[in-house]
């Protein structure tokens, strides 16, 4: 009940204070269910802000009392106030990925601000790593980046992509990846397909990425990204579909009619905490 007075205040004070403006969820208008948001403890919100806005090129704003949250095409980073337990290598919600047009600039930026590049740690051993970027092949390279309170974070490079930063993947580590991935299709209706090295589930505006790890993972709650978020159309129905389905709310759909929102929590069988949201496609 703490968490949701907490979900419910953080509801209010987005919706009372936000500007008109165009909707950053921009896949919301591509499918009933998209991805909305990632929640971070943070130890250091003005670190974060650094990292998430000025270095990766996201962008500031505000809700309720001067509280920041950072805005990229199609996901948001919010902030709790809280040392996190550890950080996101570990955890079921190993990183998040971004894409960027120039990945030079970006690794360069990274490094320039502080921030600590671990792209020789986290490729295959046998992959070809210069100046802390990997190049996959003749089109595409990668880069990893740590951030405050050890969010690990994946840099892709699109040549062709017409805005500075967008959203690209969340990837998943579990010891049962491929069973994972049939759980984020059934559930949220993902489209699967086959990528090289691990099965991906597919929504509007992202890729649900799913990797096999060799050692145990543990849940979300309390480490650096705390919950992942979906939006989801018609949220009522959907949680009701979803306790047909045997799946428990951990925080039952609960309604704010004076600001537009509604909200539900649920967590999937390996332990990522799961925040479902109706509204935040309105948010600016």
């Amino acid at each position: 009940m703490k968490r949701w007075f907490v979900l419910a205040t953080f509801a209010m004070s987005v919706f009372v204070y936000a500007p008109s403006a165009s909707a950053q969820l921009i896949a919301a208008k591509d499918g009933p269910i998209v991805y909305g948001h990632h929640h971070v403890a943070a130890s250091d919100i003005e670190a974060h802000k650094k990292f998430w806005a000025e270095t990766l090129g996201g962008t500031v704003g505000k809700f309720g009392n001067n509280a920041d949250i950072v805005k990229f095409p199609n996901v948001f980073i919010f902030f709790r106030n809280q040392k996190p337990t550890g950080g996101t290598i570990g955890t079921t919600a190993n990183h998040i990925g971004f894409s960027v047009p120039n990945l030079r600039a970006v690794v360069d930026k990274v490094k320039a601000n502080g921030f600590k590049m671990i792209t020789s740690t986290e490729v295959a051993p046998t992959q070809k790593v210069v100046d802390d970027i990997a190049p996959v092949n003749a089109t595409t390279s990668i880069a990893f980046a740590l951030g405050p309170d050890d969010v690990k974070v994946e840099l892709l490079e699109n040549k062709q992509q017409t805005v500075p930063v967008t959203l690209h993947h969340i990837h998943f580590f579990g010891q049962q990846n491929k069973e994972m991935r049939e759980w984020y299709v059934k559930v949220f209706g993902g489209k699967p397909r086959e990528a090289p090295n691990f099965p991906v589930a597919d929504l509007p505006g992202v890729a649900l990425n799913f990797s096999a790890s060799p050692t145990p993972v543990v849940g979300t709650t309390g480490r650096a990204v705390d919950h992942i978020g979906f939006e989801v159309k018609n949220l009522e129905a959907f949680t009701k579909k979803l306790q047909e389905m045997g799946i428990k709310l951990d925080v039952p759909y609960r309604s704010v009619p004076a600001v537009g929102l509604s909200i539900a929590f649920i967590t999937d069988p390996w332990g990522t905490y799961i925040e479902l949201t109706e509204g935040l496609d309105k948010l600016p």
